[in-house]
């Protein structure tokens, strides 16, 4: 999910060690040593309906810095956050007072989601897999092989409404001495079984995706060509009628389409150049939340799924709305 970043230094790379039981190299997004163009919070709406799921005197606060590159937000009932850090190698719990903890250090991982029992779900890219994290910080492979081809760099992943999990698996995060072995980038289905379907293979970079609040729709950006796709969701698990449903074009190193949530009347909340664009089910955008440092994800989060967080290169930002988000997790969480 960090396309954006790539763009601003295309050429330039910068190895990083990490060790996750055995040394492992990875890039780091070069344009991390660029200086971003300042930029203020700020509210811009195209539409009047802007306004209504976000307020006009709405403020965005900082939770938490001091991370090398956030992504993969998931908010957890018990009253914290989530957050993946690219950079540093670790999944964190961060607390509303902005105190971190490390859940588990482990190399690049990107995009989490939860599955009906509350267990963490994190597309690790590093080990090209999609896994299952304890609270205790250990891990099991889900899912690394399609058809006895190594995975590239699982990037993102949402629970569908069948309760399988979907994701997509571009290759933006493989490292010099990584081979591809899958020859395009495609989106899957993962059933409980550890059955993988594959759903869409020609997309030049699908990154964030989410579903529909009915489960009729699932929607998938593609950061490469700066749009959304949405398609049919038909029982199976299978997607027909995809189309282009909105685009993102920004001006140079202003981000491109990324993370997406959706609230509970389907509007879709997308990561993209300058901030959040907010876009209403039909297609219109209503309007962008400008982010003091460019965001790559977002999450609904507070016992009420009214405040937003959105993780933006070194920090997590977040702000009230009027929406209320769409949770598609079915079971109560237990105690940890």
């Amino acid at each position: 999910m960090r396309s954006w970043l790539q763009q601003m230094e295309r050429g330039a790379s910068l190895m990083k060690s990490i060790i996750v039981g055995l040394a492992l190299l990875f890039s780091v997004p070069v344009a991390l040593k660029a200086q971003q163009a300042p930029r203020k919070f700020e509210l811009r709406a195209n539409s009047p309906k802007f306004w209504k799921l976000i307020g006009r005197h709405a403020q965005m606060t900082r939770m938490a810095t001091g991370f090398g590159f956030t992504e993969g937000p998931v908010w957890d009932p018990h009253g914290f956050l989530y957050v993946s850090d690219e950079i540093l190698n670790k999944i964190f719990r961060v607390y509303p007072d902005g105190h971190k903890e490390t859940l588990i250090s482990l190399g690049n991982p990107d995009g989490n989601t939860f599955d009906r029992e509350f267990h963490l779900i994190d597309c690790a890219s590093v080990l090209r897999a999609v896994i299952q994290v304890d609270p205790d910080g250990h891990y099991k492979v889900l899912a690394d092989h399609y058809e006895g081809k190594k995975l590239n760099t699982p990037n993102d992943i949402v629970m569908g409404p069948d309760g399988a999990f979907y994701f997509t698996n571009p290759n933006m995060d493989l490292t010099k001495d990584q081979k591809q072995e899958i020859p395009y980038q495609g989106v899957y289905r993962l059933d409980a079984q550890g059955g993988m379907q594959l759903l869409v293979k020609d997309m030049a970079q699908p990154n964030g995706l989410a579903f529909s609040p009915d489960g009729k729709k699932l929607y998938i950006d593609d950061s490469e060509r700066k749009d959304i796709r949405v398609y049919d969701f038909l029982p199976g698990g299978k997607l027909a009628n995809g189309r282009e449903f909105g685009s993102e074009e920004g001006g140079p190193h202003e981000g491109v389409p990324d993370g997406m949530r959706v609230d509970r009347n389907g509007n879709l909340f997308v990561t993209g150049p300058l901030g959040v664009w907010v876009w209403d089910p039909e297609g219109n955008h209503l309007g962008t939340i400008v982010v003091p440092e460019q965001p790559a994800n977002l999450a609904w989060g507070d016992s009420d799924y009214r405040t937003l967080y959105i993780t933006a290169t070194k920090s997590v930002y977040k702000i009230r709305t009027r929406a209320r988000g769409f949770i598609p997790y079915l079971a109560k969480p237990s105690k940890h």
